[in-house]
């Protein structure tokens, strides 16, 4: 078992809980008040520690159920009926999606729950004393809530902004471009605070580089978010952290990604530390992985794996070289003998379809993932209960199964920011027509990641090659919604879905929101 921060083991001083939005006066449910509590450096960080509990929540299932299976990365079907959930996952394939859409409200209330929680923390600690340790924790808790604020933004376009605790006051509705300015005016604000070292102690928790790497995130979007580019400065924020030495492209590509990584891992500028007995909320495992496979990934929990990808989608892993393209499993399966695996079922338990009389005669299946999702009941969006329904789809393994989980949840740490991105972020803002620095160009940027990725280098690179790297590299990381919006291909046709709406490139605001504060007005198309 693996422990990577004091604030997820040790139980926090500071029990926060979160409502929506608009309850900004959610009393702090314990006995330290301004005048004892925090003092020191040690009790500065635990005090903190309820935003990254609160960030780690829903992260790496609910955010990222709206950021990926809207797209063509990743589609789950119900199977058996399991997992139809009253067609939430068909509208997110689909694009049709409403107002009161569960996840849609979900998320809102997570990540204004990170804000709250984050007030609430910078509202203690404003009455501590001074010191340079105060001045760090309160410029990491606002670079948490600054990326709170771009989760929202990202999702939802036109947001409350709100950075008070107490004031009893409803939360104004801001345009994009003004959360935008705050944000970008918060990072640039924190950032001469926050720690410039990269190491066990800042591990999960912003440095200067994560500010940077948000910054870069945001002005390379920045056409999406304010109808003005700012690829020069999307450069400018991705050379301060090449330049500062201190990441690397990761030799193992699929060890980043394992069930004990952590601090080592040189290409994470930031991640959220997950623990399947301590800090729990990751489950790519029991959401991709068949239950045939259960016993080759020595597992203590039976899988469900209804999610997969799309052909689309799995078309740009076009190069066996490439490391990358084994983050599918694909084809007939086998166990780690070589050994097939064999499913004991039916002829009419194999093919639900099957006519014969003979279809209670017992059969072995060799199991094999199809490319393609096929349903046999669109309205129900269903792919099958069979055995040829379940195997329905290539399956994501790049985060490797945790065998020490004894249910769902999982160890791997999941990567927000990466160096990799970084160096794809500067490639395409070149493309786009930034000026180039330090000799690097797109071609040799792209070509840098390639060739510790085992793939055959690049002769040219243009924008759409860049999209296709993008693909390859950043699989179930949740950035791929945000990648089509930019190309102004997030109306295009994949699975079962032909929904060409531009107003979908924004989530409406959550009609339970509305109701509680009627300052918030609905986005165009809802």
């Amino acid at each position: 078992m693996k422990f990577k921060l004091i604030f997820t083991i040790i139980p926090f001083f500071l029990t926060v809980l979160m409502q929506s939005c608009t309850d900004v006066e959610v009393p702090v449910e314990n006995e330290l008040t301004p005048d004892n509590f925090p003092s020191n450096e040690n009790q500065l960080i635990l005090a903190s520690g309820a935003v990254y509990q609160q960030l780690r929540g829903l992260y790496s299932t609910t955010y990222w159920h709206l950021q990926t299976l809207s797209t063509d990365e990743a589609i789950l079907p119900a199977r058996a009926g399991g997992w139809y959930d009253g067609a939430r996952f068909q509208q997110l394939h689909l694009h049709s999606w409403n107002a009161d859409h569960p996840q849609v409200g979900e998320v809102w209330r997570w990540g204004y729950g990170v804000i709250s929680t984050s007030n609430q923390v910078l509202a203690l600690f404003a009455a501590a004393p001074d010191s340079d340790a105060k001045a760090q924790v309160e410029a990491e808790v606002r670079a948490i809530r600054a990326l709170a604020f771009f989760f929202m933004m990202d999702l939802y376009g036109n947001i409350p902004l709100s950075v008070e605790f107490g004031s009893g006051k409803l939360p104004e509705q801001k345009s994009r471009k003004e959360i935008f300015e705050f944000i970008e005016s918060e990072l640039i604000g924190v950032i001469p605070h926050l720690s410039d070292q990269v190491s066990v102690s800042t591990y999960g928790r912003p440095t200067k580089y994560m500010a940077y790497a948000l910054l870069a995130k945001m002005y390379l979007n920045a056409e999406v978010y304010t109808n003005q580019e700012r690829y020069q400065d999307a450069v400018e924020a991705a050379d301060h952290v090449i330049s500062s030495g201190v990441y690397d492209l990761n030799p193992d590509f699929f060890g980043m990604f394992a069930a004990n990584n952590g601090p080592h891992t040189k290409e994470f500028i930031f991640a959220i530390p997950y623990d399947w007995a301590q800090a729990s909320g990751q489950q790519f495992t029991w959401y991709g992985l068949h239950y045939a496979l259960q016993q080759k990934y020595n597992l203590n929990f039976r899988i469900s794996g209804p999610a997969s990808t799309t052909p689309e989608y799995y078309a740009n892993f076009n190069d066996p070289d490439d490391i990358r393209t084994q983050s599918w499993l694909t084809g007939k399966q086998y166990d780690n003998a070589g050994n097939p695996i064999i499913i004991r079922t039916t002829k009419r338990g194999l093919d639900a379809n099957y006519t014969g009389a003979d279809g209670g005669e017992a059969i072995d299946y060799h199991l094999e993932f199809t490319p393609k999702v096929t349903l046999i009941n669109e309205a129900l969006f269903e792919a099958g209960g069979d055995e040829l329904g379940r195997a329905k789809g290539y399956r994501n393994i790049k985060y490797a199964p945790d065998p020490n989980a004894i249910d769902r949840n999982a160890s791997n740490d999941v990567p927000v920011f990466r160096y990799a991105d970084i160096l794809l972020i500067k490639a395409e803002a070149l493309l786009r027509g930034a000026a180039a620095t330090n000799d690097q160009t797109p071609l040799t940027l792209v070509n840098e990641l390639r060739q510790v990725r085992q793939a055959t280098v690049l002769s040219d690179v243009n924008l759409e090659i860049l999209l296709q790297e993008r693909a390859r590299e950043f699989s179930w990381e949740g950035w791929r919604r945000n990648d089509l919006i930019r190309y102004g291909k997030f109306e295009d046709s994949w699975g079962y879905k032909k929904d060409k709406d531009v107003n979908k490139r924004l989530f409406p605001i959550p009609n339970s929101e509305r109701v509680i504060n009627p300052l918030l007005t609905q986005n165009n198309g809802y």
